[in-house]
């Protein structure tokens, strides 16, 4: 299995930036311990981060074929990019979505979510440790879909629903 971790723009300020918001961790050290996760449960990951909209929607398209799930921070974009939503629903891969601060405790222009429709999940407010929830939950999905086929793979002749 192989999981792609994608960080929107300013998030490579984190640890220097606002951290009475985002706290004192720098993203490195948020991708360090998801590195953990990952190889404790036998999976790859991978790490992604742009400050161009563009290049996350390629990033995203890439994906196809070859990862099983997304765990994305849009951030700035999670409010404006019709793009990056509607490169997630083209690729119909499990995608959670993950926000270090509560965006729903914000300024009310961060409070909506473009990209949570076409999401199975929607972290926010637990700091960088968002992503390791975002990591125990991706896992979980990820597992749900490789029994869900191997069941099917054992009952020939049915279709799966």
């Amino acid at each position: 299995m192989k999981i792609m971790v994608i960080q929107g723009p300013n998030l490579n300020m984190l640890g220097l930036r606002e951290q009475n918001i985002y706290g004192p961790m720098r993203l490195e050290q948020i991708h360090e311990q998801m590195r953990g996760v990952a190889q404790q449960n036998d999976v790859e990951i991978e790490f992604f981060q742009s400050n161009l909209e563009g290049e996350i929607v390629d990033k995203i398209q890439e994906c196809l074929g070859d990862v099983d799930g997304i765990i994305i921070n849009p951030a700035a974009y999670t409010h404006t990019s019709i793009a990056i939503r509607d490169a997630i629903s083209a690729v119909s891969i499990p995608t959670i979505e993950v926000h270090i601060s509560n965006i729903y405790a914000r300024e009310e222009f961060r409070q909506k979510s473009l990209i949570a429709p076409v999401c199975g999940g929607h972290i926010a407010g637990f700091g960088p440790f968002g992503y390791h929830l975002a990591m125990v939950a991706m896992l979980q999905i990820l597992n749900e879909i490789k029994a869900m086929k191997e069941m099917h793979q054992s009952q020939p002749g049915q279709q799966p629903e």
